[in-house]
């Protein structure tokens, strides 16, 4: 059997298996019946484990063993494994969520959050800064500190940015305002936006500027900026960087306060333009 190993190698990543699995179902599926001692001389698999193996695969429902005597084995067609993979990945996942859940009323967690505060207090404030790279774990970053704010978030972001912001952490700024806390957003608003813009009236003022620039505070405490123009990148290449820094951001919240004062509200950037 000649099955390049690009192929195999896909096939392991799609249906998780390991090198030995993989090899013998796919030899199994050229010959679609088949003994253990045939396949292994197929797939080039040690005779010691093909038994294992398919043992291994008959578990996860890509073989069924033949009754009778030589034991043969009969492959279970792609199309049916594609939809019992698709349902052990779910019942995994399923169980895992539930696992991460009780752990909440566990003193599992209580443990974990008592060793990260101790430890954030023996932490050298310039450890307290992290670069990442990607859009999606930049947002995954920037959703998870917005969602701690107490009292502020300020937001400076490009007009695709404040798209892309309002969409995602819609719910997270809807949370945040029954908090208590105060959001504020500029932006180049243009007719784009004028659709996110209405989706936050009520929950966070936004306003117009002419200036580029991509960063959030929150609390005067923590910085997010982001180092190019969103424009220009790729999102894959996107990078941002946080800091803990109460003294850089506090002088980046008064800078952006008196800067505040000058945008316009969305009505009046609309008459400007017009």
């Amino acid at each position: 059997m000649i099955v390049k190993d690009e192929f195999l190698s896909k096939l392991r990543r799609y249906f998780r298996l390991n090198l030995y699995e993989v090899k013998i179902w796919a030899a199994l599926l050229s010959r679609g019946v088949s003994t253990a001692g045939e396949l292994s001389d197929i797939a080039d698999v040690p005779r010691s484990r093909s038994y294992d193996v398919l043992e291994s695969l008959e578990k996860k429902g890509f073989v069924i063993m033949k009754l009778g005597k030589p034991i043969k084995y009969i492959a279970v067609p792609p199309n049916e494994v594609v939809d019992r993979v698709k349902k052990n990945v779910k019942n995994e996942a399923d169980e895992a969520i539930k696992r991460l859940e009780t752990l909440k009323d566990t003193e599992i967690l209580d443990e974990l959050n008592t060793l990260h505060t101790q430890g954030v207090e023996i932490v050298e404030p310039s450890d307290l800064a992290g670069s990442m790279k990607g859009r999606q774990n930049l947002y995954n970053h920037l959703e998870l500190t917005i969602r701690n704010a107490e009292e502020t978030v300020t937001i400076m972001t490009t007009s695709q940015g404040l798209i892309r912001k309002i969409e995602g952490l819609k719910p997270v700024f809807e949370q945040l305002k029954k908090r208590g806390v105060k959001i504020r957003i500029s932006a180049p608003l243009t007719p784009d936006t004028a659709k996110v813009e209405k989706d936050m009236e009520g929950v966070a003022e936004v306003r117009h500027t002419d200036s580029k620039a991509r960063f959030v505070i929150v609390d005067s405490k923590e910085l997010i900026f982001m180092v190019l123009n969103d424009d220009e990148v790729h999102p894959t290449y996107d990078v941002g960087i946080w800091v803990n820094t109460p003294f850089f951001a506090g002088a980046l919240e008064e800078l952006f306060e008196l800067a505040w004062k000058e945008m316009k509200k969305p009505e009046a950037a609309i008459k400007t333009k017009k």
